[in-house]
């Protein structure tokens, strides 16, 4: 197993000073919690987790707080147990100094841990299952890079792995972490490499230590023997890079990794040792990645020494924990003198790329001399372990000739910085090379943005051009149409008074409104197409001013298409066969929109339930909602014109009963599905809008049917009718409301935002007391002869209660497009001036009705129903009124913008006035 393994060697490489004794004199300790640990959501390479916690949820150590988004991503879990107090930017360890996205956790002490679910019998398991379990468990590389551990090991099939190396060269001055693990946790290095061996197919494995490390190559040697599959320990000369992934891999099988290419595509994985003991916990142990061996050294530090850090903890804790000199540290430096970056905030947390921290002095890294002029000596080029030519790099990169230094395989470059170390001119040439790299990135975005757009404006001018010959030729097809319809109008004019024409002045006029309906669908299909047109380059960005303008001249003309239609239909001089053809066309236009309207809804609903931009369905069904109401309408016209007035009646009330069944069934599925999204947190701002609409269509359905039952003939069955109908409704409106009150009251113990709640709950009070008061009229009016005052207080009532109820809704439109804009940080000042004036005028349209209904009703009690009703309005108007208070005051305190806070809270107020006066005149 410790057979003699041939060594190559790579080119170049330094030897600085090690500077690793200092802390390899201690064991591994731990330090003490920390008071706060900061979790950033970007640990490692690829993108960030995204957060499933809340702020103030209790977390169990080892809980998972934010789970992998993407392909290339890793989990974060809970370091130790405690309260979620934030999840907000917080200085990160990058060499930009920049905050990110960070999870704020305050340890409660008690160290109490989550369930754990271990994997140990992984060999009985399938590789895939293998692999989600490590990237559940946040496992990623340890040595530097933080790339995914589970997309490393998933490797191609037509990239078979014969070689296995675990990474212990651990070459970079002062970093002992690597060292220290070894020593003391061998067996965990070793059973975390056979789980990635077996994942890999079992190929050898290599363990590959610098042979300045002894007690670390003794102690896995020893564990390599325990080994349930050959391991060999191989020993390689200290030098700096070997610890390079490409370095090592070439240093132990003498294969080398292709120019941009990766170590798989030569049937090799290389691995950390941290990594290796890891995969060991997550596996045997179900613990997920929240800690690491981090060393703590340099100058400024007392105790030198290696700790098992939680992720998460800031620097300054660990740093004082090994007795930071404040007054010494001159530099604090995350990772080793070579590859490392300087920390500019000491607060910032340690994450799972975070391998040591050097708190240097100013003797011990004393600021970099002044770059001089290159004296082309050539060092660099014999220093670069990667084969380069650092010199000509250098000044293609001054230069910005960045496609010639690309051609000299700048990436290539690993950016150890043996190059600027032999420097004698002491110039940065790894900051030219990171910066030439990040240039050449940005311009390959900038070309694919280009090439993009490129093609986008080529679609579009192709579809353009497509249009306007369509457009062309509809054109000419509608001037024939025209000339023709004109040519059949001279006709039918010619001869108005011939008896004997009959036989062809009915055909030209059949001929006449044929014509005249084949141009109104025509037109109606072009605006259809206009339409949708346009919002799919609004929804692509694009400029729509072509699009408009094509829209409204397309508008006039179906406007007009249909006029014409509308009067040759009337001019006709068969009244009585025209009046059954209109019937029976209108009838089947009616059913055509209905069924295009349900279609529509449908399409509407799998796009909401897909997660899909629904603007274009949305803008399609407002079209064929007022498409259909125009059907109906025009088909109750034709049926009241009728010569059959007793069974047009019976039709139209047929006919209304059904429209308002189905309004009211398209009203209970919208609430339906309005109450789904808000249990599962979604959007509702699109279904709230057109449950809305349907609440409107419904009560327009509603009244329709009523206003037709009572201009019946049979006014006992129609007051009868009227009876169960505004029973059954108040009936569902009480059913709706102690349906809405129980959802209140298990949000509020849930502590769940209850706003759109509250206001849902407010509407249907308001609609529960209407249909009780509905209910009450309809049975006084049913025993008692209507007297004339009656008769003329009525319809003010109605007048007056429906001019309210619009006004509240005009209100409840305006706030919800402020807060909108608000949200979108868009200018407010029109918003908030229009929002004042409907309020205004709600307030005015609320005391015209109560001034009415007083004057209907002066010695009228409420009953005790609706006085329940209306002190839960004036509990809940209070408790929103307290609410709004206790955010204005926040507001106020944080010295945040408070406009449309006060806004809110004087709305507020007006709703509790106005609650405390409908409560006072019901009790009398």
């Amino acid at each position: 197993m410790n057979s003699p393994l041939r060594l190559w060697d790579f080119n170049g490489g330094v030897h600085p000073p090690e500077n690793k004794a200092q802390s390899t004199r201690t064991p591994i300790s731990q330090p003490p919690l920390p008071e706060l640990l900061i979790l950033p959501l970007k640990q490692h390479a690829g993108a960030a987790a995204e957060p499933i916690v809340n702020v103030g949820e209790r977390v169990l150590k080892g809980q998972l707080l934010a789970e992998p988004y993407g392909r290339v991503s890793a989990a974060i879990h809970a370091p130790t147990s405690g309260t979620i107090i934030a999840i907000a930017p917080h200085a990160v360890p990058h060499p930009s100094g920049m905050a990110d996205l960070c999870i704020h956790l305050r340890p409660d002490g008690e160290e109490r841990w989550t369930e754990l679910t271990p994997l140990r019998d992984y060999m009985h398991a399938s590789r895939d299952q293998v692999l989600e379990h490590l990237r559940l468990h946040g496992i990623a590389g340890l040595g530097g890079a933080g790339f995914p551990t589970d997309v490393k090991l998933n490797t191609p099939e037509h990239d078979p792995i014969d070689t296995l190396i675990l990474n212990g060269a651990e070459c970079e001055p002062y970093i002992t972490a690597d060292d220290m693990l070894m020593r003391e946790r061998a067996d965990e290095i070793v059973r975390g490499g056979e789980v990635l061996a077996w994942l890999l197919g079992n190929p050898r494995v290599l363990i590959g230590i610098e042979d300045n490390k002894a007690e670390a190559i003794s102690a896995m040697q020893e564990a390599a023997g325990r080994s349930l599959i050959p391991m060999q320990v191989v020993v390689i000369p200290t030098k700096y890079p070997s610890g390079g992934a490409k370095q090592l891999t070439y240093l132990l099988t003498g294969r080398e990794v292709p120019s941009s290419g990766r170590s798989h595509e030569i049937g090799v994985i290389c691995c950390n040792v941290g990594t290796a003991a890891a995969v060991f916990r997550a596996t045997s142990l179900g613990e997920p990645l929240i800690s690491r061996i981090t060393t703590l050294t340099g100058q400024a530090l007392a105790n030198p020494c290696n700790v098992e850090a939680l992720l998460g903890t800031p620097m300054q804790h660990l740093l004082q924990y090994a007795g930071l000199h404040s007054y010494q540290l001159n530099q604090l430096i995350m990772g080793g003198p070579m590859m490392g970056f300087a920390i500019e905030e000491l607060g910032t947390p340690i994450t799972k790329v975070t391998n040591c921290l050097i708190a240097g002095t100013l003797e011990e890294f004393p600021p970099a001399p002044p770059s001089q002029a290159c004296i082309r000596c050539g060092l660099c080029e014999q220093a670069c372990p990667a084969d380069l030519l650092p010199q000509q790099l250098y000044w293609f990169a001054r230069a910005q000739e960045y496609d010639k230094a690309e051609q000299f395989n700048l990436f290539d470059c690993i950016e150890c910085g043996a190059c600027a170390y032999v420097c004698p001119s002491h110039i940065p040439l790894v900051q030219h090379y990171r910066h030439a790299k990040d240039a050449i990135r940005l311009e390959q975005v900038e070309q694919q943005k280009a090439e993009h757009a490129r093609i986008r404006f080529e679609a579009r001018q192709a579809r353009l051009a497509r249009e306007q010959e369509e457009k062309e030729a509809k054109r000419k097809a509608r001037a024939a149409e025209a000339a023709q319809m004109q040519a059949l109008r001279q006709q039918k004019s010619a001869a108005p008074t011939a008896p004997a024409s009959g036989t062809t002045v009915a055909p030209a006029a059949s001929a006449d409104i044929k014509a005249l309906k084949t141009a109104a669908a025509v037109a109606r299909t072009k605006l259809k197409k206009a339409e949708k047109a346009l919002a799919a380059a609004q929804e692509a960005g694009e400029d729509t001013s072509a699009l408009q303008a094509e829209l409204q001249s397309l508008q006039q003309a179906n406007a007009e298409a249909e006029q014409a239609l509308q009067q040759a239909e009337q001019s006709n001089n068969a009244p009585a066969a025209t009046a059954s053809v209109d019937l029976k066309a209108l009838k089947t236009a009616a059913a055509v929109a209905r069924t295009k309207l349900k279609k529509a809804e449908k399409a509407l609903a799998a796009a909401q339930e897909a997660g899909e931009d629904t603007r274009a369905l949305q803008a399609e069904l407002q079209s064929l909602q007022q498409a259909n109401a125009e059907a109906e309408q025009a088909l109750q016209q034709a049926e009241q014109s009728n010569n059959a007035p007793a069974a047009t009646a019976s039709v139209d009330l047929k006919a209304l009963k059904t429209a308002a069944a189905v309004a009211r069934t398209k009203l209970k599925k919208a609430e339906k599905a309005l109450a789904a999204a808000q249990e599962a947190g979604e959007d509702t701002r699109a279904l709230q809008a057109e449950l809305q609409s349907l609440q409107q269509a419904n009560a327009e359905a509603e009244q329709a049917l009523q206003q037709a039952e009572q201009a019946n003939n049979a006014p006992a069955a129609t007051a009868s009718v009227d009876l169960k109908v505004l029973k059954t409704a108040a009936a569902v409106a009480r059913t709706k409301l102690k349906k809405a009150e129980k959802a209140l009251a298990a949000a509020q113990e849930a502590g769940e935002d209850t706003s759109a709640l509250q206001a849902e709950l407010q509407s249907l009070q308001q609609a529960n007391a209407e249909a009780e008061q509905a209910l009450q009229q309809a049975e006084q009016a049913n025993h008692a002869p209507l007297t004339a005052t009656a008769v003329t207080a009525s319809p003010d009532l109605k007048t007056l209660k429906i001019e309210a109820a619009t006004a509240r809704t005009k209100v409840k439109k305006a706030q919800q497009a402020l807060q909108l804009a608000q949200d979108k940080g868009l200018e407010t000042a029109t918003l908030s001036q229009t929002l004042a004036e409907l309020q205004s005028k709600a307030e005015a349209a609320e005391q015209a009705l109560a001034e009415a209904e007083a004057q209907a009703n002066p010695q009228h009690k409420a009953d005790p129903q609706t006085l329940k009703q209306l002190k839960i309005t004036l509990a809940l108007a209070n408790a929103h009124l307290k609410k709004t208070e206790r955010q204005y005051a926040q507001a106020q305190a944080a010295g945040e913008e408070t406009e449309a806070i006060s806004q809110e809270l004087e709305q507020a107020r007006q709703q509790v006035a106005l609650a405390q006066q409908a409560l006072t005149a019901a009790e009398g």
